[in-house]
């Protein structure tokens, strides 16, 4: 039997964050603008850096230089990728260095996209528990799963500070929320394109959701949440994209944000889709989007 000790990463992490790809590049060439980024990300006062897409360790330890008090978080490391016991003691090197900083997401990826795939689920509990035995251990509540089902739910209650999940809605996040009870942290991904023209915004989600309706562990969680094959064909119905993605004016993304949280949502990872020849990373724009969700700048 396995417990968690909760040290409340609600509070750390605050009401949003940044999720962003573009902060895990190891372009040398971008090096530089990463680092800027982040730091200005912090500035404005956002509570979290989550590095997307197949991010490690090192990407956050990068980061972790440049800035003072912005947690970073991997959204999400890939089991089928990196090796459990080197996991655990590059986290805790980067502890040693910056206390208090970092939270280790994890997640088992899908069969389309990962090599080895087979037994995700068992797979993610023999990965906890060489984090648990490793010789400097990985504290439940400094790590975090990317959950969708029911099952993944409830491991990430009873062996993470909770879950990390994608593409979803505020009916999802009140479900998951059910499954979870009250304590576990519950951050999900939400994903903005701030464009008010309905045409538009829909076609860069349309564009951005392409690769998530061919994964079937997402379509099957829409089709959970009351979705059919109609929803999913021809790059996604108009009721499937406005679900999933949070578009509109500044007042309209505002309030759709706070759906989330009404459904109660601890902390949102704001992930920002642009259009293609858009700025990278798109600073202007997150300063707006800090603007729209009321982040506010932090003095130490």
């Amino acid at each position: 039997m396995h417990s968690v000790s909760r040290t409340a990463p609600q509070q750390s992490l605050g009401r949003f964050g940044i999720f962003s790809h573009e902060l895990r590049s190891e372009d040398p060439a971008l090096q530089g603008r990463r680092r800027y980024a982040a730091a200005e990300l912090e500035g404005l006062g956002f509570g979290a850096i989550w590095l997307g897409g197949n991010s490690s360790v090192h990407h956050a330890a990068a980061l972790a230089e440049s800035t003072e008090r912005i947690a970073l978080a991997t959204g999400i490391l890939n089991i089928w990728y990196e090796d459990a016991a080197t996991v655990a003691q590059q986290r805790a090197e980067l502890e040693d260095a910056h206390p208090g900083r970092f939270l280790l997401g994890l997640g088992a990826s899908h069969a389309q996209l990962a090599e080895n795939y087979q037994r995700p689920y068992s797979t993610m509990v023999e990965y906890l528990d060489t984090l648990d035995n490793a010789a400097i251990a990985v504290p439940s509540d400094r790590r975090i799963l990317a959950a969708l089902g029911p099952k993944m739910l409830r491991l990430a209650r009873d062996r993470a500070a909770g879950a990390h999940p994608a593409m979803v809605t505020p009916e999802y996040i009140e479900q998951a929320r059910e499954v979870l009870g009250d304590g576990p942290l519950l951050a999900p991904v939400v994903t903005v394109v701030l464009e008010s023209d309905r045409a538009r915004a829909r076609a860069i989600a349309r564009d951005h959701l392409d690769l998530y309706l061919r994964l079937p562990n997402y379509t099957t969680n829409f089709e959970r949440l009351g979705f059919t094959d109609e929803d999913f064909t021809d790059g996604g119905s108009d009721r499937l994209v406005d679900a999933l993605v949070a578009w509109g004016t500044d007042d309209a993304i505002s309030d759709r944000l706070a759906e989330f949280h009404a459904a109660r949502a601890d902390h949102l990872a704001l992930q920002l889709i642009t259009g293609e020849g858009g700025e990278s990373p798109p600073l202007v724009q997150w300063r707006r989007l800090a603007g729209l969700a009321g982040v506010t700048a932090k003095t130490a």
